[in-house]
């Protein structure tokens, strides 16, 4: 449950310390990059989505006098390969490939920094693997439930965004109205570009708009949905994950959260946070003893919020002072 990130200007981009295209499984090759330092603290970087793709700017989140840290794009986003590639692509494969990537690096553990779907799949990866997890850095937690997304389209979205929210529903057939987003899914992963291209168009778009504490527009452009501007990688990749569960089984990630006993975290919460609202970071933190909650007020879901972005280095910054943080002598 990720929008896209906002460019930044050329200057601000730092120039990856490596960069390469690993072969994984099935045919997918994966796209991964480290900057900092080598022997610096090892951190891993976790983008949204599903699908979203690490950014530039996602770079300069980790100080690079400190840090050795990993940025990939996980299976179907961003540069890696085949682009929006479903095949073999489930929560257990991503959690394979952090470990290989972990491993291929030698870093014996790193702190896991990951936000909205980037914090789903660093909660399930440190549950997995807690022995191979320094610190978490959470922000916006999702914790890949239909609930919460029934909550932020079915429940949010006609709430404060009517007209966004009948722009929304008028994709759909009367018949389809009923189940609304197994229908968006549906035509989401449908081969035909006469039923995908609008309905990938129109969930970006929303999901866009609840992205952000003060968006630029309220309602969809429903002329330009059947246009010729690129479609998005996410939209396929969040209706395959989301109609698969998240390959989560119910309420897996808090009911496995006492896995993470002894793992330092901090949560960066927007107040308004619309798709990942702070009613799920404090259920997580409920039973996570080690996890501190930084709410950001007048801020909503993007890391581009005020105050967001900043939150999430302190963070950063803070769990790297940890004696489980600091690399091995």
């Amino acid at each position: 449950m990720e929008a896209e990130a906002q460019p930044v200007k050329p200057s601000d981009r730092p120039a990856p310390l490596s960069a390469q295209w690993w072969p994984v499984d099935h045919g997918h090759e994966i796209y991964v990059e480290s900057v900092g330092r080598e022997g610096g603290i090892a951190a891993v970087y976790l983008h949204g989505g599903p699908g979203g793709g690490c950014q530039p700017d996602h770079r300069r989140l980790f100080d690079a006098e400190r840090f050795h840290a990993v940025l990939f794009d996980q299976r179907g986003a961003g540069r890696s390969r085949p682009k929006a590639g479903r095949d073999a692509n489930s929560l257990a494969d991503l959690i394979a490939d952090m470990e290989m990537i972990r491993d291929r690096f030698g870093f014996a553990r790193w702190m896991v920094v990951g936000g909205s779907w980037g914090a789903t799949l660093a909660l399930a990866y440190a549950q997995a693997h807690p022995q191979r997890v320094s610190a978490l850095v959470l922000r916006a937690t999702f914790l890949g439930s239909r609930a919460e997304l029934d909550a932020a389209f079915l429940e949010t979205l006609p709430r404060l965004y009517p007209g966004l929210h009948e722009d929304f529903l008028s994709l759909l057939s009367e018949q389809e109205r009923d189940q609304p987003l197994a229908a968006y899914w549906r035509r989401i992963l449908d081969p035909d570009p006469a039923l995908h291209g609008p309905a990938a168009r129109a969930w970006h778009d929303t999901e866009r708009i609840l992205s952000e504490h003060s968006p630029g527009r309220s309602r969809l452009d429903l002329a330009a949905l059947s246009g010729t501007r690129p479609l998005p990688t996410t939209p396929f990749l969040e209706a395959h994950y989301f109609s698969n569960d998240c390959f989560l089984r119910p309420n897996q990630l808090l009911d496995e959260a006492p896995r993470l006993a002894g793992i330092p975290g901090i949560i960066v919460q927007g107040r308004y946070d619309l798709l990942c609202p702070p009613a799920s970071s404090h259920a997580l933190a409920a039973r996570w003893p080690q996890a501190e909650i930084r709410v950001v007020e007048a801020a909503g879901h993007s890391l581009y919020d005020p105050g967001v972005r900043d939150a999430v280095v302190k963070a950063i910054d803070d769990l790297a002072k940890s004696d489980r943080a600091q690399p091995p002598v």
